[in-house]
């Protein structure tokens, strides 16, 4: 089912480094965009990042696709960038707010932006870190601001709130969209939708419960009722 059939405006981007998964993902009409990043692509067991992202840039050629530079140094992150900006059109690199030394960012996405380089600026926590990153990527190419909103919650902050003011203080840089990073629920679609985020990310798991929109609550009870006896009939348990 499309978001459209549910209402919602908000794009679907999937999150992973499954080439299976991706592949089967790309022919999905629901699927806008892909996002990646290095820790998704180490335990997908890549080995090879440049030709694991060329592999699948072969398949994903009209939906945007981001991947991550991997550098520390902000000069190398630049070169990794333009080399990773070569790839495909519908690439978007993304540059982490910061790097390891809380040196932020956000000189390097102005020159990337305002050199025509699509980035996906990541990491973005706090208020602060989304009005610089605006301003950097003011009247540069599309970018996406990605908001770790499920971080956020783990700290037991109310992401809602936060994120409706993210999209308001985004709204700086026409061309950048607000992505909700890391939910946690499926919840958090509907909720992300509600308050104006352009993107939200979601894992297969995740995406595999959208089906459940409006699932007759009285029949779920069910199905649960039955999933626990199932399973304690196929474990054989006896007492």
């Amino acid at each position: 089912m499309g978001l459209d059939a549910c209402g919602l405006r908000i794009k679907l981007f999937a999150d992973g480094a499954n080439r299976a998964q991706i592949l089967k993902q790309a022919t999905d009409p629901a699927i806008s965009g892909f996002t990646t990043n290095p820790t998704l692509m180490r335990s997908s067991g890549v080995v090879d990042y440049r030709a694991f992202a060329r592999d699948i840039l072969m398949h994903v050629r009209d939906k945007p696709i981001s991947f991550e530079v991997f550098a520390d140094d902000h000069e190398e992150m630049r070169r990794q960038a333009e080399e990773i900006s070569t790839w495909g059109s519908n690439v978007y690199v993304k540059i982490p707010v910061t790097n390891t030394r809380r040196e932020p960012s956000v000189d390097l996405v102005r020159l990337l932006t305002q050199e025509g380089i699509k980035v996906n600026v990541t990491a973005v926590f706090t208020i602060d870190q989304v009005s610089s990153v605006a301003a950097a990527l003011e009247g540069g190419a599309p970018s996406v601001i990605s908001v770790f909103a499920g971080r956020i919650a783990d700290t037991g902050r109310d992401p809602v709130p936060h994120m409706r003011q993210v999209v308001e203080v985004a709204a700086r840089a026409p061309l950048a969209e607000v992505l909700w990073a890391s939910p946690r629920e499926v919840l958090n679609l509907y909720q992300a939708d509600a308050i104006g985020c352009h993107i939200i990310t979601m894992t297969p798991d995740l995406l595999a419960k959208i089906a459940l929109q409006n699932r007759d609550l009285h029949d779920y009870s069910h199905d649960t009722v039955k999933m626990f006896y199932d399973d304690a009939a196929t474990a054989g348990y006896r007492l």
